[in-house]
C-alpha cells in the first residue's frame, strides 16, 4: 500500500493538456447532470421537507473527507480550479461555501467576495479584477458572485449600459474557453431558490441581529424586482452556457440536500485519486536543556472568565 502510494506521489506534475483533456471528460453528461429539476424550478414554492439532520450530519462528515483527499491530489498533480457561486440573495451560496471550505487547507484553497469596484477598477478591462485571483499550481479558488454581477444585478439595476452588456454576453464564452484551455477546471453553479424561501429567510435574518448585517437595501430592491432577474438568469444562461464551461443549477429550497448535492457533484467532476500521504509518526520528545520561566507577574495575561469546578 506505502509502495502505491509513493508511486502516485511521483505524478507530481499534470500537465496542462491532460488536465484539459480529463476536465472535458468529467464535463460531459453524466447520469448525475440531469435535465429537469426533481422538485420544483426558479418559482414559487409554499414548503419543502427538510432532509433528516442526522443523515445530513453524518453525509456532510463524509463528503468533507473526500474533499480533503481530494485536495491533496490537487496539490500533488499542480491541479487549477475555480468553482463560482452565483444565485439569488438568501439561496445558501453563502453556507454552501462554508461546509465546501471549513475542511480544507486554506492555503490551498481561498473564497474570493469582491465588492463594489473601485473607479479604478471601473476604467479596466471588465474580467481583469477577477484574474488577479486565478489559482496558482496546487490551488482551489471559489468565487463568492463572480463576473456574472454584469448580466444579474448590472443589467436589472441599471449599473451597466447596453453596449457593455452586449460585450458581455459575446466577450464571457470566449474568455473562460481560455481559462479551461489553459487547464483551469471552471465550474459554475446556480442556486435556485423560490420566493417562498427566500421571503422566510429574509425575515429570519430580520428577526436575528447577529445576522441582519446579511440583508442590504439592495437585496430588498432585488425582491421587488423578481421577474426581472429571472428573465435576466435566463438570458444569461443562453448566452454563457457552453460545452467548456456548462451552467449547472442547484435546488436551494432545503439548505441541507442543496449542500450535500452541490459537493458531490463537484466531487465527480474532478478526476482526484487518494493520494493522502501516510500518517506522520510521533518521535520521542527529545532531551532539552534547562529553561527558567520568567515571573508570572511580569506577563499579561487574558482574565479567565469560566473558573474550574
Amino acid at each position: 500500500m506505502g509502495k502505491d502510494k509513493n508511486k502516485k506521489l511521483k505524478k507530481a506534475s499534470v500537465s496542462s493538456d491532460k488536465i484539459s483533456e480529463m476536465d472535458m471528460e468529467s464535463l460531459d453528461g453524466t447520469d448525475q447532470d440531469i435535465k429537469q429539476p426533481s422538485a420544483f424550478s426558479d418559482g414559487p414554492h409554499s414548503s419543502v421537507q427538510r432532509l433528516n439532520k442526522k443523515l445530513y450530519e453524518s453525509e456532510l462528515k463524509k463528503l468533507q473527507s473526500d474533499l480533503v483527499r481530494m485536495q491533496y491530489w490537487i496539490k500533488a498533480t499542480g491541479f487549477r480550479m475555480i468553482v463560482l457561486f452565483e444565485g439569488r440573495d438568501a439561496a445558501g451560496k453563502g453556507g454552501t461555501i462554508k461546509r465546501l471550505t471549513e475542511p480544507l487547507n486554506p492555503r490551498g484553497c481561498r473564497v474570493v467576495a469582491l465588492g463594489t469596484p473601485s473607479d479604478q477598477q471601473k476604467t479596466q478591462w471588465y474580467f481583469q479584477r477577477y484574474v488577479d485571483h486565478f489559482p496558482s499550481a496546487g490551488e482551489i479558488v471559489v468565487f463568492d458572485r463572480s463576473w456574472y454581477n454584469r448580466a444579474g444585478v448590472e443589467r436589472v439595476m441599471g449599473f451597466c449600459t447596453q453596449d457593455e452588456l452586449e460585450r458581455f454576453y459575446q466577450a464571457c464564452p470566449q474568455f473562460e474557453r481560455m481559462l479551461v484551455q489553459s487547464g483551469i477546471l471552471l465550474l459554475k453553479y446556480w442556486f435556485s431558490v423560490s420566493d417562498v424561501q427566500q421571503e422566510a429567510r429574509f425575515q429570519s435574518r430580520i428577526n436575528d441581529f447577529t445576522r441582519r448585517w446579511k440583508l442590504s437595501e439592495m437585496d430588498l430592491e432585488a425582491r421587488n424586482r423578481w421577474v426581472e432577474f429571472s428573465k435576466a438568469k435566463d438570458v444569461m444562461f443562453t448566452h454563457t452556457n457552453i460545452p467548456e464551461a456548462p451552467w449547472f443549477t442547484v435546488e436551494a429550497d432545503d439548505k441541507r440536500r442543496a449542500r450535500l448535492n452541490c459537493i458531490r457533484h463537484l466531487l465527480s467532476k474532478v478526476p482526484w485519486e487518494d493520494m493522502t500521504p501516510p500518517a506522520i509518526q510521533l518521535p520521542s520528545r527529545p532531551e532539552q536543556g534547562e529553561y527558567e520561566r520568567p515571573p508570572i507577574n511580569e506577563q499579561f495575561f487574558v482574565p479567565n472568565a469560566y473558573p474550574y469546578d
